[in-house]
């Protein structure tokens, strides 16, 4: 039986066992007898990032409202990973954020975050989506197709031990979750399938990482130091983040030429450069033992699936496969969730009506479009600026209006709170159009101009 006592669907698989794929596993062990999990990789109990997954080791962030809501599907995550050593803090008191308008204000904005590293959070969902007895997972195997025994629908996927040796597998399914991430070959299952999608929106910011976890030896006076990139002036930024183990997180970032090295001298070197110190500072105290992991050319791409003719029945698309976000906002992990959460609504509806898993798909990709417009178009704006051969009317307004929003937010603790809730999606992004914030702005903006560079 399923939720309420009502009668569970048969199986589920979900292609990919990374984040995206474990949050869509536990909302459907509620509503199948058997959840499958088809993952590339080698997994086991130990593993953390996988080894396709390769902005893993860099700094991540969990936004409130994705907290909200994997604490709602996992209750007692939160404090399962304090007991790990992942800090819990107050945004706007422990955050020492260098904006391109100088340092926001310290002070109290009723959200709370925890930091992790990737590796940590994805090793505490695993054990506990697979204490399920409902939740298989097959390690690596990688799914070569769809399979659709009839017509309008998918009915299973077809899989092959990593490597080329081996049978291929049929695996039937009532519903398959297609959750591989933005190198998953989607795309190529879905035309072998004859249907069309449109191409996808791609936003090329020509950021590139670097990144490494190192011991915290002191204490500091904050858990998340960072520095903000703006177009097209701001092409250097970085983050230094508390993590489980009494470690930091850094990350370096640059925009087109400026990637940081990542030999141990030019890494310090251009965390000097940055306009907060507070990064070199701690960085200082690393030793060379401590591997860097680059990541580069990364782009925001969005499959608009909810757009493809010919959308088979029985198939829904989560995660990265869907819209990976350029890292720098931390948006991926909490769209995610968020689609989880969509997921469970879905399905919930259906049982609650008696239907069927007919008609599910198309609806949920709809939602899913919903779900991405609005992060995507909050850093969409941002990253179209680094491209001074495309910059549409709308990216201009939106960048004039953002820069003067942030000069506010200095000397202006409510306007900065408004704008942590909005990044954070715990507010709507209208509330940064309030007639108040937006009479703040105007008076900002006739009396002073922004600075042209980071202020300290």
């Amino acid at each position: 039986m399923g939720e309420g006592g009502r009668v569970r669907w048969g199986r589920a698989v979900i292609v990919g066992g990374s984040f995206a794929g474990l949050v869509a596993a536990r909302v459907l062990a509620d509503h199948f007898d058997e959840v499958v999990l088809v993952e590339q990789d080698e997994v086991t109990d130990e593993t953390g990032v996988h080894p396709h997954t390769p902005q893993g080791h860099h700094a991540h962030a969990m936004l409130a409202r994705g907290a909200e809501v994997l604490e709602g599907l996992f209750p007692g995550l939160r404090a399962e990973l304090a007991r790990l050593g992942a800090p819990v803090y107050e945004y706007g008191e422990r955050i020492n954020f260098l904006l391109p308008t100088g340092f926001a204000p310290r002070c109290e904005t009723g959200v709370l975050i925890q930091s992790f590293t990737r590796g940590t959070l994805e090793r505490t969902l695993r054990r506990r989506v697979l204490e399920s007895p409902r939740v298989v997972a097959l390690s690596s195997v990688r799914c070569e197709a769809l399979v659709s025994a009839r017509a309008g629908a998918v009915t299973g996927v077809r899989y092959r031990p990593v490597g080329g040796g081996g049978e291929s597998v049929v695996l039937d399914a009532d519903l398959v979750v297609d959750a591989s991430g933005r190198a998953g070959g989607l795309d190529e299952r879905l035309g072998a399938l004859g249907v069309v999608v449109p191409a996808p929106r791609v936003l090329d910011g020509r950021v590139t990482y670097a990144s490494l976890n190192f011991p915290r030896t002191r204490t500091a006076d904050f858990d998340v130091a960072y520095q903000m990139t703006f177009a097209p002036g701001i092409a250097r930024g970085g983050v230094l983040v508390a993590v489980e183990g009494d470690r930091w997180t850094c990350s370096l970032l640059g925009h087109k030429d400026q990637a940081p090295p990542v030999d141990a001298a030019g890494y310090l070197g251009f965390a000097r450069s940055l306009g907060n110190p507070r990064l070199a500072d701690h960085l200082t105290e690393r030793s060379e033992a401590e591997r860097v992991h680059r990541y580069t050319h990364v782009h925001s791409r969005w499959n608009q699936y909810h757009r493809g003719r010919g959308w088979p029945e029985r198939l829904v698309v989560v995660g990265d496969a869907v819209a990976a976000f350029n890292p720098v906002y931390g948006q991926g992990l909490t769209v995610a969730a968020l689609e989880a959460e969509l997921l469970r609504r879905s399905l919930s509806a259906r049982h609650s009506r008696g239907g069927g898993l007919d008609g599910v798909s198309r609806p949920f990709q709809r939602g899913v479009a919903g779900l991405v417009r609005g992060p995507w178009t909050l850093s969409g704006s941002s990253d179209l600026m680094w491209d001074q051969r495309k910059q549409p009317l709308t990216a201009r307004i939106s960048h004039w209006y953002n820069r003067r929003l942030l000069a506010a937010a200095v000397d202006d603790p409510k306007v900065w709170t408004r704008f942590v809730r909005v990044i954070n999606m715990s507010a709507s992004p209208g509330t940064l159009f309030h007639p108040t914030v937006v009479a703040k702005i105007v008076r900002t903006a006739v009396l002073t101009r922004a600075a042209p560079t980071a202020r300290r």
